[in-house]
C-alpha cells in the first residue's frame, strides 16, 4: 500500500512486500515490527499473518504506476526487498515496475548487501533508483558499504540508523549520501553527540551529503526525551543534504 510517510528523507512508502526476520543489532528493537503489530490488530490486509511471516503482494505491485505526479518513495519501509525469503522472480517485477516509473525516485535500503550486489551486479540500474544500506555498528553495519559501493547505480545511500556506537573511520568512496538517526521507542539505545559527529566530519570531507534525520530518544547531552521533544537540531540547524532526485 502505498502510505505518505513521515519518514523526514522520503515523500510515501510503497510496500509490495512485508515482514522480516532480525538480522543484526539493528534489528533488535525493529519499527517495522511494532508497526506491524498495530496494523495486524486493527485488521489491516497484509498483515494477518504478523511481521515474521514474509509476504509478497503482487495486488500492490502495480500502485506507482497508478501515480503521475512525481514522488520519492521509500520501497518496504515494512519489510527488506533482499530477504532471501523473496523470490528472485518477485524481485525482478518489483524492478520492473520501478523502471516503469521513471517520474518517480525509488529508495531501496537492505540489511542483505550480499544478495543485493549478486542482483544488481549485471543488471542496469536506472538513476532515479537509489540504492542503499543500513549501517548501525561496526561488526555488521560498515562492512556492507564495501558491497555497497560496487553495485551500479547512480545513487548509493547509507542509513546510519540506529547509530549504536562509534562507527570509526569510513571510506565513502562512491557513496553519494549518508543519513544518521538515533533508535527510538521501547527500550532505545542512547546515541552519542561524538558519534553523530564522526559521521558528519567524515561526510563533509569526502564530498558526501549528509542528512540528520533525528536524535532518538536521547538527545545530544543524553537525557531520556521523546523523540519529537530531542528533535532533530544540531549546531542549531537542521541537516537535510540529498542528492539531487532522478
Amino acid at each position: 500500500m502505498t502510505t505518505k510517510s513521515r519518514i523526514e528523507w522520503t515523500e510515501s512508502t510503497w510496500n509490495p512486500v512485508v515482514g522480516c526476520t532480525k538480522l543484526s543489532a539493528g534489528c533488535k528493537h525493529c519499527y517495522a515490527e511494532t508497526m506491524a503489530r498495530r496494523l495486524q490488530a486493527m485488521g489491516t490486509p497484509g498483515y494477518e499473518q504478523g511481521f515474521r511471516k514474509v509476504r509478497t503482494l503482487p495486488n500492490r505491485l502495480d500502485e506507482p504506476l497508478k501515480r503521475s505526479k512525481p514522488t520519492v518513495y521509500f520501497v518496504n519501509s515494512m519489510s527488506d526487498l533482499f530477504h532471501t525469503q523473496i523470490p528472485e522472480s518477485f524481485i525482478d517485477r518489483v524492478f520492473d515496475v520501478m523502471c516503469r516509473c521513471p517520474q518517480h525516485t525509488f529508495q531501496v535500503l537492505t540489511k542483505r548487501a550480499e544478495r543485493l550486489l549478486d542482483y544488481a551486479f549485471e543488471r542496469r540500474i536506472p538513476k532515479h533508483i537509489w540504492l542503499g544500506v543500513s549501517v548501525e555498528n561496526k561488526r555488521h553495519g560498515v562492512p556492507r558499504i564495501d558491497f555497497l559501493r560496487q553495485v551500479p547505480a547512480a545513487i548509493r545511500f547509507l542509513s546510519v540508523e540506529p547509530l549504536l556506537e562509534d562507527v570509526g573511520e569510513l571510506d565513502l568512496t562512491d557513496i553519494h549520501w549518508v543519513i544518521v538517526g538515533g533508535e527510538s521507542g521501547a527500550g532505545a539505545r542512547p546515541m552519542k553527540e561524538a558519534w553523530v559527529r564522526n559521521v558528519q566530519r567524515q561526510c563533509e570531507e569526502q564530498s558526501v551529503q549528509f542528512f540528520f534525520k533525528q536524535w532518538g530518544a536521547f538527545n545530544a547531552n543524553g537525557e531520556h526525551h521523546s523523540k519529537k521533544a530531542n528533535g532533530r537540531i544540531m549546531d542549531g540547524r537542521t541537516w537535510d543534504g540529498m542528492p539531487a532526485y532522478g
